[in-house]
């Protein structure tokens, strides 16, 4: 299993609280139709950076597949046009 872990800073922080609930929102939902993709967690942060994804998929072939799935692509690139700053970190348990 491969842990996906995202961290975002967000641009506009009067908007940080509707832009992850609809980050929260849409991120959370690909679970079911993203083949592989076990479960994504999506929280605001209280301290440190304002957003926070962790993901567990199946496999690292997965997350691959997962980086490149067209509804995800979609996603990311909203995301980076509200994001000031992304870190991520990839690991297997």
């Amino acid at each position: 299993m491969i842990k996906h872990i995202v961290l975002w800073e967000l641009e506009d922080k009067t908007q940080a609280d509707a832009n992850a609930a609809k980050m929260k929102e849409r991120l959370e939902a690909l679970v079911g139709q993203t083949p592989g993709l076990l479960s994504a967690h999506v929280s605001r942060s209280f301290a440190g950076y304002d957003v926070a994804l962790i993901a567990e998929l199946e496999s690292r072939e997965v997350l691959e597949a997962y980086q490149n799935f067209p509804p995800h692509v979609e996603i990311k690139k909203w995301v980076g046009s509200i994001a000031k700053n992304r870190t991520f970190c990839d690991f297997e348990c």
